[in-house]
């Protein structure tokens, strides 16, 4: 009888150890989950003042004045670069601290709890994002337009097509090497063109990094991924 009772008492210890390691890890889980989330609200700002920089940028009437406010727009664009990074590799240890997906794991309660914060963080980190992308394919396009509005004040008109051939070239000054001797320019539209140009260059390797990283992601939300990855294509074929 005694060794009876002393087996049910190291059997009550043990259960109540697993339970202190389970609720300890559970609460370790929502602490890198209120984390996780906290850091993709922030980008979600970040993204927000990204746009509202575009827009100041692209409505200052001389490049050169916006040069201070370019100057947070990089910092800017590095903070959400780096806050990204942090977010992605959370995801993925936190994918890969939970217990394996098999039929057992599937009726456990912390796991259902594990794997929907999971999900539901990965799609907001993506739908976040892919904001971001399109906000940068925005200000490239306005970008790009104003170029060519300040082409044809020049009197030099272009194709979509030799406009992009030209931003391709990576070279400000084939806008302007053929017209610069034009007294009828203004050094106000070559600042111009010059700038935009420069804009657009920064702004496709941030582009490109970004479709770099959910190609890393793919596997987290496929769908959503899937989804920035055709809008991404779609803006390489217009290029």
């Amino acid at each position: 009888m005694k060794d009876r009772l002393a087996e049910l008492n190291r059997t009550q210890i043990d259960e109540d150890v697993v339970t202190l390691e389970r609720d300890g890890f559970m609460e370790s889980f929502f602490r890198r989950v209120e984390e996780v989330r906290g850091l993709i609200d922030k980008i979600s700002y970040q993204v927000d003042e990204v746009r509202k920089i575009h827009s100041t940028i692209l409505s200052a009437p001389n490049p050169h004045d916006s040069k201070w406010t370019k100057d947070q727009l990089a910092a800017l664009t590095n903070d959400i670069k780096g806050n990204a990074n942090v977010v992605r590799t959370k995801l993925k240890t936190m994918e890969q601290s939970m217990p394996k997906d098999d039929a057992m794991n599937r009726s456990s309660v912390d796991f259902r709890i594990q794997k929907t914060q999971h999900t539901v963080l990965s799609r907001k980190f993506v739908e976040v994002m892919t904001q971001y992308n399109e906000t940068q394919v925005s200000f490239r396009e306005r970008s790009k337009g104003r170029i060519q509005r300040q082409l044809e004040i020049t009197g030099r008109v272009t194709t979509n097509e030799e406009l992009e051939d030209m931003l391709e070239s990576g070279n400000p000054s084939i806008f302007t090497s053929d017209i610069i001797m034009d007294l009828q320019i203004t050094h106000e539209a070559l600042n111009e063109i010059e700038s935009r140009h420069q804009d657009i260059i920064r702004l496709e390797t941030s582009i490109r990094e970004l479709h770099t990283m959910f190609m890393d992601m793919a596997m987290l939300v496929e769908t959503q991924v899937r989804c920035f990855l055709s809008a991404f294509q779609s803006f390489m074929i217009i290029r």
